[in-house]
């Protein structure tokens, strides 16, 4: 061969140097995070539910009580969505309020999760100092 290497040992040699990253690792979630609010057709659906329910009480199928909520949905007007769309932007603008006093408290360096105060942490800090 003309100078360098085969197409096999270059994909030995990179397998030896290459770190293996797993697709499956997730970013650890923030419970204490808001979460998300429903767009108008969730807030609908909430209330399709119970409707549904109540005419249908041996429906044990999900997916049935989606494509009729979905079903539903789609044949009603502008003026009959409105009031879940209204709901939702509420919920949209609350959740924004929030959002911005949890980002602000992040920023502010709050990620201690302990109840104790800076004082209290350093207090134990000397008293197991002067143990010695």
């Amino acid at each position: 061969m003309k100078g360098g290497k085969s197409k096999a040992d270059s994909k030995r040699s990179d397998s030896r140097l290459g770190v293996k990253k797993s697709k499956t690792e997730k970013a650890v979630k923030d419970p204490n995070k808001p979460k998300r609010p429903p767009s108008a057709f969730f807030v609908f659906m909430e209330d399709f539910r119970k409707i549904y329910k109540e005419k249908h009480p041996n429906n044990k199928s999900v997916a049935a009580v989606g494509k009729a909520g979905g079903d539903k949905w789609k044949s009603l007007s502008d003026e009959e969505k409105a009031p879940y769309v209204a709901k939702a932007q509420k919920r949209k603008e609350e959740y924004e309020r929030t959002m911005e006093a949890y980002n602000k408290k992040l920023a502010g360096g709050a990620d201690d999760d302990s109840d104790k105060s800076k004082s209290e942490i350093n207090d134990e800090d000397d008293e197991g100092g002067s143990g010695e």
